[in-house]
């Protein structure tokens, strides 16, 4: 053997065959028009298709971030529920799909709870996670929106919730079904304080969670193309045996038929919200003192 094959050849093919180490994850598929979107792009337009204006799912620390002001807020503790009440099993372990989640998202249930102010206007605000198994609502989700509550009325602080999530979690059967009054009650605790309870619906906000806490705001505020409904639109057209009409359970149908009293762009929710706080904060004042508020905020119907 000459040097070529014994010492130049073997060079070159470690040279060619070494593999760069390139992250996996740099690009995410629109689901609106299956454009390539590059994920630090996407996150400096706030996880919004620059092609077709698609909203994606958004992670939830950057919803806080995003609506508090300079992005400032403090954690509010939720208390530890029961895991694996039922010792649920089905593929898999209900208490290792817990521990899965866990692990990827790095949080402990689908919800996180933040307090700040939000215009100038305290605010404590819950927001799903949807990579959390769906945003699913269990025992912890449920404490987590009555500590959210409790803390608004304590504080004497407007409550926000942000839900994503796929409705009531299956394998806390019964349990996570008593969510449903458990959320409802949390907000008439609120409601009861004189304080404003305003839901921002988000993509998808769908079975239980619509059917409980999510659709018992003061007001209801919608992100564009947001999916908001309870039952799936191929099981509503299989039971009825119609063809559902174009748009259905979008945001935008939902405003047309006065389900949604306001929809908007991601990167006008904070000030939208804003507005609608300091409008339902002075209401308060102005309807002691007898005064005639200004005109509803854009977009808004009235109920």
């Amino acid at each position: 053997m000459n040097w070529l094959t014994t010492f130049v050849r073997p060079k070159i093919r470690a040279l060619v065959g070494q593999k760069k180490d390139v992250p996996d994850n740099l690009w995410e598929k629109c689901p609106g028009c299956s454009a390539m979107l590059f994920k630090r792009d996407m996150e400096d337009n706030m996880h919004v298709c620059r092609h077709c204006g698609c909203h994606l799912k958004m992670p939830p620390v950057k919803r806080l971030e995003s609506l508090f002001d300079n992005g400032n807020y403090k954690d509010v503790a939720v208390p530890k529920v029961v895991t694996d009440p039922l010792k649920f099993r089905d593929q898999k372990k209900y208490a290792d799909r817990l521990k899965d989640a866990q692990n990827k998202t790095k949080r402990q249930d689908a919800i996180i709870v933040g307090e700040g102010t939000v215009d100038g206007v305290k605010t404590v605000i819950a927001v799903f996670d949807f990579a959390f198994m769906g945003g699913s609502m269990g025992l912890g989700v449920g404490e987590a929106l009555v500590t959210a509550a409790r803390r608004a009325v304590a504080t004497k602080s407007a409550l926000v919730v942000l839900p994503a999530s796929g409705g009531a979690r299956m394998q806390e059967g019964m349990l996570s079904l008593m969510q449903m009054p458990r959320s409802i009650i949390a907000a008439d605790q609120v409601k009861d304080a004189g304080l404003p309870y305003i839901v921002v619906l988000t993509d998808p906000t769908t079975g239980g969670v619509t059917a409980s806490f999510a659709m018992v705001g003061d007001i209801h505020i919608a992100e564009r193309g947001a999916q908001i409904g309870f039952a799936g639109a191929r099981v509503i057209e299989s039971t009825i045996r119609e063809t559902l009409p174009p748009g259905f359970q979008r945001a935008e149908y939902l405003l047309e038929h006065g389900m949604v009293d306001i929809v908007v762009e991601r990167k006008d929710l904070r000030a939208t919200l804003g507005r609608v706080l300091r409008l339902l904060r002075k209401e308060k004042t102005a309807a002691k003192s007898g005064t005639i508020l200004g005109p509803v905020p854009h977009g808004a119907r009235g109920r």
